[in-house]
């Protein structure tokens, strides 16, 4: 027998060797893609792995943390919403407790003192209410959130607004009580600076009502302002528009009555023309409050349902996402069981094709 008879022997044998060696590898590599997957439950552990559902999966992804995003805010916003109802109602509190003063008080000056004093510590109760804050946000600011709405609570009961209702309170005897109401409406409804109790932003207009996104491109306002009402202006005689000025305005009147001369005028009819008048503007505001606690109260459901829609969507989205990112565990652990026996059976093969020599084969 020639040599040249045995010759195709050992090529052929090392190159099937070495395809043996390379579909080992193939198969190897398969075996660590199944089990990354089986132990992380990905597909790939970076978008590049998915192929054609990379671009889905962002978008699915972008979406979802966009409507989280929104969540968020909202949840900062019901918040928000939440401390303004409580402040809201006690203020409510104040008005109706001095309401009922003014029902129940006398004419004799005592009383006339007493009432004077609970309307100064209302007053300046009211400023510091207004001035509450909810973490690091005034919640009567508006878009001025930063910055006080009432510059000057603490110093309420001495500052230009009062002081000035004050002078006009002591002029009753002179100019009558349609002059001196039409005179404290002027000063309650003032933005001028050293008369506005109210922050710069507020009085100038620059600070507007809160507005949260609920959704791509929309949004809605929140909220109520330190010096305007959340639906509409109030009305009625002596108004300014808002129930919070008028109701300072009111508490400032009352806190006038401290003054001797206006107490010397007690039993006069100016004096409870004036009275009346201040009531009704109390009672005007009680109902504004009320008026904006329902708006509020129709917000923080808006809030809530668009809460619940995001909550919804983003379930269904991550669904989407779990359908382009996740493996299916059970094909995958049978994919791998079948994989690690494919791998054992090719380093049997190539062990096998390893021993074969010409000495073998002879």
């Amino acid at each position: 027998m020639s040599d040249s008879s045995l010759s195709p022997l050992g090529p052929s044998n090392y190159g099937l060797l070495g395809q043996l060696i390379a579909d080992n590898q193939t198969i190897q590599n398969r075996l660590n893609t199944l089990s990354e997957q089986a132990s992380s439950g990905y597909i790939a552990n970076d978008f590049g792995g998915l192929g054609s559902g990379a671009a889905i999966a962002l978008a699915l992804a972008s979406e979802t943390s966009q409507n989280t995003a929104i969540a968020n805010g909202l949840n900062a916003a019901s918040t928000t919403l939440n401390v303004t109802q409580t402040i809201l109602k006690q203020i409510s509190s104040i008005a109706s407790n001095l309401s009922s003063q003014i029902l129940s008080a006398s004419t004799v000056n005592t009383n006339l003192s007493v009432l004077a004093t609970s309307a100064k510590a209302a007053l300046q109760q009211l400023a510091g209410l207004l001035n509450t804050q909810n973490g690091s946000t005034y919640v009567f600011a508006g878009t001025d959130s930063s910055n006080p709405p009432v510059p000057n609570a603490q110093n309420i009961a001495s500052s230009g607004f009062a002081t000035q209702i004050a002078k006009a309170v002591a002029g009753l005897g002179t100019n009558g009580a349609a002059v001196t109401m039409a005179s404290i409406q002027a000063i309650a409804s003032s933005n001028a600076s050293g008369t506005s109790p109210f922050s710069t932003a507020l009085s100038q207009g620059t600070a507007q009502l809160q507005t949260v996104p609920t959704g791509s491109g929309e949004s809605m306002v929140i909220g109520v302002l330190a010096n305007a009402n959340a639906s509409q202006p109030s009305s009625g005689p002596y108004s300014t528009g808002s129930y919070m000025r008028d109701l300072m305005a009111s508490l400032a009147t009352i806190a006038a009555f401290a003054q001797p001369s206006v107490q010397a005028q007690a039993n006069t009819p100016a004096f409870q023309s004036l009275l009346s008048s201040v009531q009704s503007l109390l009672n005007g505001a009680i109902s504004g409050l009320a008026t904006d606690e329902g708006v509020l109260g129709v917000e923080q459901n808006q809030i809530s349902s668009t809460q619940s829609l995001l909550s919804d969507t983003n379930t269904v989205l991550q669904t989407q996402i779990s359908n382009v990112e996740d493996v299916n565990m059970a094909a995958t652990l049978s994919n791998l069981s079948a994989t690690q026996t494919q791998l054992e059976a090719s380093y049997k093969l190539i062990a096998s094709t390893a021993t074969l020599s010409l000495a073998n084969y002879l």
